[in-house]
């Protein structure tokens, strides 16, 4: 028989030679709770034909170089903890994940890198640069996140306010190419200045370019001590202390823009919000918390400082309330816009934070009505929405990224240069790349 007309699941069971029994999991041998996830991903009338868990780069450069022989079409994860986020994978044949490359390969104490494989946890980083009192300056959505699928979505949080995002600190990266090839940019020292920018390319690219299987973080000091002041009042009184928070000398590590619901949430008060933490030496948190304080205080605004247990439990709730919905329709977006408009877009809002040096930021839905308007209003003050997580249903009807630059066509080469038959993610990315 032809082997064009041998049937599917037949022939992806080749993949089991690869990867051995123990990292083969046929479709119908998954959990319904496993396929139920995998199938909020994927716009297509069949489900993959199997998930499968290579332990090596040279393992995930088999399988690859085997999809792209037959032409099958690869959704690349890692725990799949942002698997629904981004636009539908049209026709997906076969599931890889990265979850089982999990390694520790370098940690530079000195040089404070650390290079790690893509498929181990964040939390399980930073449980292993807190023994040398390191960490690594990002706030993702969950801590169960692999550092793979943190760079592949740009997951950075907060703390982009003191360390930059995603792009700002990737060094390195290893990946495995449509065609299986292994391929690596960047390295493993702060300074690196050879080659194409090949980090910044793969970050938030939702694995449309190719698999990432090996990363190199610049990590920083734990700091000495931390505190966290929250000011509460209307949406006037509120953005005039976020423009003197952006206009001051004062050296906030996370600051947002919180709106009334997510206030109201958290049991901070009434009113619109502004968080900022402080992460310093024990002199400079105490005397830029209470220096914070007293501007909330000249504008009649609320204040409060939290320390110790009481502040991380706050910044923990709030991650967890700002991704969380009441019910299956729920909705979360991205968002960016003019730092200036932030309290602006959160008054029409139902639920949202937004950072207030950068102007990206969160929402929360609890379903599509208001979405449209909500978008307009971001691209109003030069921005954008873009829907992370929805309802199937709503991301067939809704365009989930939005985009109305001019990069399109260029985006669409890039593509094809780095995966000419489209088995990577398809339709995953921007205009249905």
């Amino acid at each position: 028989m032809p082997s064009e007309q041998v049937p599917l699941p037949i022939r992806t069971s080749s993949l089991a030679s690869i990867v051995g029994e123990n990292g083969f999991y046929p479709w119908e041998n998954l959990a319904p709770p496993q396929q139920k996830f995998i199938l909020q991903a994927i716009y297509s009338p069949t489900p993959p034909t199997c998930i499968v868990y290579p332990e090596t780069t040279e393992q995930l450069a088999q399988v690859i170089t085997e999809a792209n022989r037959n032409k099958w079409r690869v959704l690349p994860c890692g725990s799949g903890s942002k698997l629904s986020w981004g636009g539908l994978v049209k026709g997906i044949d076969v599931v890889v994940s990265t979850e089982r490359l999990n390694k520790l390969i370098d940690h530079a104490v000195g040089d404070l890198t650390v290079t790690a494989e893509a498929g181990m946890k964040f939390s399980e980083l930073q449980a292993i640069l807190a023994k040398a009192n390191q960490f690594l300056a990002l706030d993702p959505v969950t801590p169960s996140a692999t550092l793979g699928g943190i760079v592949a979505t740009a997951d950075t949080g907060s703390l982009r306010q003191r360390y930059g995002s995603v792009r700002d600190q990737l060094l390195g990266i290893t990946f495995v190419r449509a065609d299986g090839q292994i391929a690596k940019a960047g390295g493993r020292v702060v300074k690196n200045v050879a080659g194409y920018d090949l980090m910044k390319l793969f970050t938030g690219s939702y694995g449309t370019l190719g698999v990432i299987s090996q990363v190199t973080f610049r990590v920083y000091p734990i700091p000495q001590i931390s505190a966290t002041v929250v000011l509460t009042a209307t949406g006037e009184d509120v953005s005039q202390a976020a423009a003197i928070l952006r206009g001051s000398a004062l050296t906030p590590t996370q600051a947002d823009l919180l709106s009334t619901q997510l206030v109201s949430e958290l049991g901070l008060g009434t009113g619109m919000g502004l968080i900022a933490r402080f992460q310093s030496i024990a002199e400079s948190v105490k005397e830029q918390s209470n220096r914070l304080v007293e501007v909330g205080q000249n504008l009649g605004l609320q204040g409060a400082i939290y320390a110790g247990v009481d502040e991380a439990d706050l910044w923990e709730r709030l991650r967890e309330s700002i991704y969380s919905g009441s019910s299956e329709s729920a909705i979360t977006c991205k968002i960016g816009v003019l730092p200036t408009a932030g309290v602006e877009v959160l008054k029409q809002a139902q639920k949202g934070l937004i950072h207030v040096a950068s102007g990206l930021g969160v929402l929360g839905f609890e379903d599509e009505k208001g979405l449209v308007e909500m978008r307009s209003l971001c691209e109003n003050h030069r921005g954008f929405l873009t829907i992370l997580t929805a309802p199937v249903g709503v991301k067939q009807r809704l365009d989930v990224w939005g985009y109305t630059g001019n990069a399109g066509e260029m985006m669409r080469r890039i593509k094809l240069q780095f995966d000419e038959k489209g088995i990577l993610s398809f339709g995953r990315f921007v205009g249905g790349i």
